[in-house]
């Protein structure tokens, strides 16, 4: 058995009560004394601190903008300084290799990419790209919650002018800190690569504020769900394109169809077709009735008794603030709106209806 990778901050969370579990190769906080309910209500209502330095970061010169462009349906050579854009590696098929953020900074632009695929990731833009850096030595953590903010700006008062997606650099105690304004739980708040020399120091001094508890990745999850942002592994792979997983608003007008620069990225004859004529399955929210929470796996209906399998929920547990079962699913699209949907438990076929995402309204600052 392959021995688990540690965060920087191990021993900060081990201190903190932190409970491990593995995933994506490290040994990872899953939750804390007060457990994920309670982490997750407390990050709605204040601000948690999330280490994700288990995340891959990676450094490309900005001459390798027009590069990176060609491997993503993203417009990145227009991508302002000082500012970041939500983006996906799609593959000749059209699926999706990973999702990933990508910052536009003065000197270099700075990506982040899921754990889970950051080798492959690094060894793809490798063979497309020249000058790929992978950030070794920082940690990754992410201050989310309507007080991240209040707290983050008694260090670093600057953040209070940052919008949403807007990156900078900052000073802490002589820590060169990269700083975006975004997050995966639906919340405002800031993601800080921090070297790793200063990590420890910086997370102690968020967690000795009152309104910053830490949060584990049960709730983290919890948090994404409720956004309704998909998962990679879950909701996005290399067999779902992104119109199936809805998202078209993250294909840049300029690489669409009529746009300047239309298309050159893998997969673009099925993308464009899909964007352009449907595709076969869509990604849908949904509301089980009753409490038992419908997981990912669990096999879609149309109707109660028999029938084939029209999908499969993707991601799925409770919502600890919209008080029930939430789910997200990939089911064929010529399933009507509306149309109510029977998830398969234990034997017995459940009603979900199908609702609009997110399940929880997203506070970004824009």
């Amino acid at each position: 058995m392959t021995e688990l990778k540690r965060l920087p901050l191990h021993a900060l969370h081990d201190e903190l009560g932190g409970k491990f579990v593995p995933f994506a190769g490290y040994d990872m906080p899953v939750q804390y004394a007060g457990g994920v309910m309670a982490e997750h209500l407390w990050c709605r209502e204040k601000a948690g601190l999330f280490d994700v330095s288990h995340m891959g970061q990676v450094l490309l010169p900005v001459d390798q903008a027009g590069a990176l462009e060609a491997l993503v349906p993203v417009d990145v050579i227009g991508l302002g300084v000082g500012r970041q854009r939500y983006g996906l590696f799609t593959g000749e098929n059209g699926g999706v290799l990973d999702d990933l953020m990508i910052a536009r900074r003065q000197d270099d632009l700075f990506l982040v990419v899921n754990a889970a695929c950051k080798a492959a990731d690094i060894a793809h833009l490798q063979a497309h790209l020249t000058g790929v850096a992978p950030v070794e030595g920082r940690a990754l953590l992410a201050l989310q919650g309507p007080l991240a903010e209040t707290a983050l700006a008694r260090l670093l008062p600057d953040v209070a002018a940052m919008r949403f997606m807007d990156v900078a650099r900052m000073d802490w105690q002589g820590a060169d800190l990269w700083l975006s304004r975004s997050g995966y739980t639906g919340e405002d708040g800031f993601e800080i690569s921090v070297p790793g020399a200063a990590a420890d120091g910086f997370a102690r001094a968020l967690l000795e504020m009152a309104e910053v508890a830490p949060i584990g990745l049960g709730a983290r999850d919890s948090l994404r769900l409720e956004a309704g942002l998909p998962l990679y592994g879950q909701d996005l792979s290399e067999e779902i394109s992104p119109i199936e997983a809805r998202l078209g608003w993250a294909i840049s007008k300029i690489r669409r169809a009529d746009g300047a620069r239309a298309g050159g990225f893998p997969g673009a004859v099925r993308i464009l077709d899909e964007m352009a004529n449907g595709a076969p399955r869509r990604r849908v929210g949904l509301r089980p009735e009753g409490r038992a929470p419908m997981r990912a796996g669990v096999p879609l209906f149309a109707t109660a008794e028999g029938g084939v399998p029209i999908g499969l929920v993707t991601s799925g547990g409770f919502g600890p603030s919209v008080g029930g079962p939430v789910a997200m699913g990939l089911i064929d699209n010529n399933t009507p709106d509306g149309a109510m949907i029977y998830g398969e438990l234990r034997g017995k076929r459940l009603p979900a209806v199908q609702v609009a995402l997110p399940f929880y309204k997203q506070s970004y600052k824009r």
